[in-house]
């Protein structure tokens, strides 16, 4: 499903480096929500999973700061991206050339 972008890409990618804060929203039955933890995993990139449907204090503030009821939410270091594409985060994880 993924490609494999080699142990050099992974280490040189530095993110976790950066002390770059990632959190996610998700919700337990959401396909996207499932494949953005397994992308994240299988690089091996640290991140903090919120499950909005165990925290509705959390789930009502991420819908006010996004603006949106869409899951999954992303935020890096304050940034928020609503929904989950591959191309889009490997950009921001530096491991597109």
């Amino acid at each position: 499903m993924f490609t494999d972008c080699g142990k050099n890409e992974k280490k040189k990618n530095g993110f976790n480096k950066r002390n770059m804060k990632l959190k996610i929203y998700t919700l337990s039955w959401c396909g996207h929500c499932k494949a953005l933890k397994e992308f994240l995993n299988y690089r091996k990139v640290e991140f903090e999973n919120i499950d909005v449907e165990k925290d509705e204090n959390a789930a009502e503030e991420i819908i006010q700061k996004a603006g949106s009821s869409g899951f999954p939410v992303i935020e890096l270091d304050g940034r928020l991206i609503v929904g989950f594409d591959a191309e889009e985060l490997s950009k921001i994880l530096g491991e597109e050339k």
